[in-house]
């Protein structure tokens, strides 16, 4: 008996609405120039598009593409371009497209003629942060707004993690210019290879956001539909990475050169290449997930963050926002006063700070050093992470988990009998090692990681809530180096006491869940957590915990790979 279909199968009918929804996205990209004549023009012949189904007339209008509509139901098509409208009208840099779509959908729910018009689920892009508090699209800052464009344009959408990350535009230049690189520039890997491997890394971590949107992107690239049925579907070559997809998103300590062996001798064998183009595409889409599930990404409006159901959405709409305003600030006030009252928050936190940068390590010897490491690491080892996994995985994902039941453990409880040794930076550094390999086989992605990873490590602005003038390197080095601690990096040069001096155990819970099990972060750890810290601050935070792991795992990966190689 054949198996029943059900919504998100990826059967032959399901295929044909998703190649409609990419076939509009690829009309609707015209509208991403920075030319305003382009865009007006684009913009004509939609409004042209519509009128004609609108009232009836049966052939289509001359589009500027060959053949478009050829033998395609107008209907279906234009359905399929009302979630794009939705998001365009919402969520745009550019203030003509917003308003020309608004009165597009205002027309279209006017004159009605079969046509669905798709409303919002919730409400901005962020269930954890009040979407009053985001960074609008039309922002007047006018470095902000650029930033904005350039992603809209790259992207052909202002994605939800890239309007989360407005908050902090210098970082997010360099995050999107990072990314470009990786997806869309010059490199080693086909263009549908690298979003298939974004969709398998971010399928580690059940990131539905993350899988959905590059499996529209990988469509956009003439990805074989057939491999979106599951990693079992997609090429042997993209099955042997498998396994380091695994290792990399869970336990990285594990990568040793063997595995590298194994997909540089297989039958159909990577380069070398090819090899550190897909590492490091792994790499950033298991970090991103940590963002995505840390900041409560919303799906993308035209993804899976509408509806056609007008009752239920306007009251789903109020429902989530009421939600994410009065409970945010309730909990955000609430949590201030337990702070002052349990003598915990900033003001404390920020003496710490102050007394950590008068002191030296020139009178702490290695040995204890060695000791504070040891300390912290076992410590991280007791931290509990609930196992708060809030449904069954969706059949959309599991098509790409082969195992989900490999997850992180703690890198000091390993079994002894396999036990690998610490991981020890001054042996292989990021600076001196790892940067120079990543450069050599995949040119200037190292400049680019670097400028990342240093731009979320040292960017400040010098405040802690609503203090100013503070200096918070200290806070931002204990994070980093707690996050390395937990996949077995050491920094010999850090007195791993300031980890406990400065990151109370609710926080590590925090990293460690974001870093380890970031599924299974919820809203009530995030408001939980740096109570009287902003949200751009608890954004910063974040950014941080992406970036320390992503490195961490890349260093893994990397010493591995020249391992393999002398």
């Amino acid at each position: 008996m054949a198996e029943e279909e059900r919504p998100g199968m990826y059967t032959s009918s399901y295929l044909e609405v998703v190649q409609n929804v990419v076939d509009s996205m690829q009309y609707l990209s015209r509208l991403s120039s920075r030319d305003l004549t382009s865009r007006k023009q684009a913009m004509e012949n939609i409004f042209l598009l519509v009128d004609q189904y609108l009232d009836g007339y049966g052939s289509p209008i001359s589009t500027g593409i060959p053949g478009f509509l050829n033998g395609v139901d107008r209907k279906s098509y234009l359905q399929s371009m009302m979630p794009g409208f939705l998001r365009l009208s919402i969520v745009c840099p550019f203030d003509d497209v917003r308003d020309k779509c608004r009165m597009l959908l205002a027309e279209i729910k006017e004159r009605g003629r079969d046509l669905k018009v798709p409303e919002p689920i919730n409400v901005g892009p962020s269930h954890f942060i009040p979407s009053s508090e985001i960074i609008p699209s039309n922002i007047a800052d006018e470095q902000t707004h650029s930033v904005f464009m350039d992603a809209f344009i790259q992207n052909n959408r202002l994605d939800h993690v890239s309007q989360v990350m407005g908050y902090h535009p210098d970082y997010l230049r360099n995050f999107l210019t990072t990314q470009n690189y990786l997806l869309r520039e010059d490199g080693p890997l086909p263009y549908d290879y690298r979003h298939y491997i974004a969709i398998i890394a971010a399928a580690r971590h059940h990131c539905i956001y993350l899988v959905k949107l590059h499996e529209q992107e990988f469509l956009l690239r003439n990805g074989n539909p057939e491999w979106l049925k599951g990693i079992a579907y997609a090429p042997r070559k993209i099955q042997d990475l498998y396994e380091i997809n695994k290792i990399l998103a869970h336990r990285p300590w594990l990568i040793n050169k063997e595995h590298m062996m194994k997909l540089l001798k297989t039958p159909e064998p990577w380069s070398l290449s090819e090899l550190m183009h897909a590492i490091i595409l792994l790499t950033h889409f298991h970090s991103l997930c940590s963002f995505v599930y840390g900041c409560g990404i919303n799906a993308e409006l035209d993804i899976d963050g509408f509806t056609y159901s007008r009752s239920s959405s306007s009251s789903s709409d109020t429902d989530s926002n009421s939600e994410n305003n009065e409970v945010g600030e309730t909990s955000n006030h609430s949590h201030a006063q337990m702070s002052r009252d349990e003598g915990v928050g900033l003001e404390a936190l920020m003496e710490k700070m102050k007394k950590l940068n008068e002191m030296s390590l020139e009178e702490t010897s290695q040995e204890e050093l060695l000791k504070r490491f040891h300390s912290v690491e076992h410590q991280s080892a007791e931290i509990t992470v609930p196992n708060s996994k809030k449904s069954t995985p969706r059949s959309e994902l599991m098509r790409y988990v082969l195992d989900d039941e490999f997850s992180y453990t703690d890198f000091v409880t390993q079994d002894k009998v396999n036990e690998v040794p610490t991981f020890r930076a001054c042996d292989y550094s990021w600076d001196d090692h790892g940067f120079s390999l990543a450069n050599r086989l995949y040119t200037d992605i190292g400049n680019l990681l670097d400028d990342k990873y240093t731009m979320a490590a040292n960017m400040t602005y010098y405040t802690m809530g609503d203090n100013r003038e503070v200096d918070t390197s200290s806070f931002r080095r204990a994070i980093w180096n707690y996050i390395h601690c937990m996949y077995g990096i050491r920094h010999d040069d850090y007195d791993y006491s300031e980890v406990n001096q400065l990151l109370e155990r609710n926080l590590k819970a925090y990293i460690k869940t974001l870093t380890c099990y970031p599924e299974r972060l919820q809203k009530k750890d995030y408001d939980g957590v740096m109570r009287e810290f902003k949200h751009s601050e608890k954004v910063h935070v974040n950014l941080m915990i992406m970036e320390a792991r992503q490195q961490a795992e890349l260093l893994y990966a990397l010493r591995a790979l020249n391992r393999y190689m002398t």
